[in-house]
């Protein structure tokens, strides 16, 4: 959770929150293992006890006897305390594997494969994921099982950002990078008034782009503006005429649940675990992603959402991915372990 306005820490502070109302039902203790500058913000309930990391737990960390399950909830997570009962390993993807950098590759996998040698328990966020596990890497005789991860219900204050939106806008958020894809979307504002507002933590990626955006004559019109406060991130969503995610590489899609929690168009990839989150209610992109197979794919998309009367849809979609739902199915992995 050092990053936020990323799709882990998103991960990591919902399925918390709602493990703490688990735990208290069930009349158990449950801690979060965090950074301090992580814990000093207040976000978990007061029933969870707090565990403030320290650097050197990477090489040395012992827990109280009382703690008999520990959760690794990322792939490439350093801290395991020594003597625990059992142990659980969330994997949301491998996506790595996609980036064809020999380097990434060779640390990533030797790092998972030794969290996965630690692991009694492994979890993937969706069957892509699952999938991909399962092709790529050696278990032994340990099971994958599926978690889908939840939809925030957002209800706080929602607030409009100082600069205001004055046309229509496509809008999508993520991490710039590139196998977020982004760089295929300024082609969606050929023949229309939309403006394309993307949100996320800066790279260079943004150049690339930027430079799309130029071959298509709609500079002015894409609106790169870095990381969004959750308050004023939620009135784009719930004020964007479409909500598009064309990335190649994703272990689920946050962001995705989180729109279409309003209700509004959904434009996906076809690859990787987006179509599990999607299903009949959103609109695919061809997946090599030509222009103007897109452009026709988000006429056409827009059109079907207006007529099939889609929004009641989408939204009741939504629905089907909780963190409550997804605390409790942990909470059971936990129990089978203790």
């Amino acid at each position: 959770m050092k990053k936020p306005n990323t799709g882990l820490f998103s991960f990591c502070l919902h399925l918390t929150n709602s493990l703490g109302k688990v735990a208290a039902e069930q009349n158990e203790r449950l801690s979060i293992f965090a950074p301090k500058e992580v814990l000093k913000k207040d976000l978990f309930d007061k029933n969870i006890t707090q565990l403030r990391r320290r650097l050197w737990n990477i090489y040395y960390m012992d827990l109280p006897s009382s703690y008999k399950v520990w959760h690794s909830t990322f792939q490439l997570g350093r801290y395991w305390p020594r003597h625990i009962s059992s142990t659980v390993l969330t994997i949301h993807d491998l996506n790595f594997l996609y980036h064809r950098r020999e380097k990434d590759y060779d640390f990533c996998m030797k790092i998972i494969r030794r969290n996965i040698e630690r692991a009694d328990k492994v979890v993937a966020i969706s069957e892509f994921s699952k999938n991909d596990i399962l092709d790529h890497l050696d278990l032994g005789n340990k099971e994958v099982e599926v978690v889908y991860n939840g939809c925030h219900k957002y209800e706080g204050e929602i607030k409009e950002p100082a600069e205001k939106q004055l046309r229509p806008f496509i809008f999508t958020l993520g991490t710039i990078l590139p196998k977020k894809n982004f760089h295929v979307l300024p082609c969606l504002l050929k023949g229309n008034d939309f403006d394309l507002v993307i949100a996320g933590n800066m790279s260079i990626y943004a150049e690339e782009i930027m430079k799309e955006a130029r071959k298509w004559g709609v500079v002015d019109r894409v609106k790169i503006i870095g990381p969004l406060d959750e308050n004023v991130k939620h009135w784009y969503l719930k004020h964007c005429s479409a909500f598009v995610f064309p990335s190649i590489a994703e272990g689920f899609g946050l962001p995705v649940v989180e729109a279409m929690n309003y209700g509004v168009p959904v434009f996906l990839s076809p690859l990787t675990s987006l179509p599990e989150v999607g299903g009949n209610v959103a609109t695919y992109f061809n997946d090599r992603f030509d222009p103007e197979g897109m452009i026709a794919e988000f006429d056409k998309g827009m059109e079907r959402f207006d007529k099939e009367k889609l929004r009641e849809k989408i939204i009741a979609r939504s629905e089907m991915f909780s963190w409550d739902t997804a605390a409790r199915q942990y909470w059971n992995i936990y129990k089978e372990l203790m």
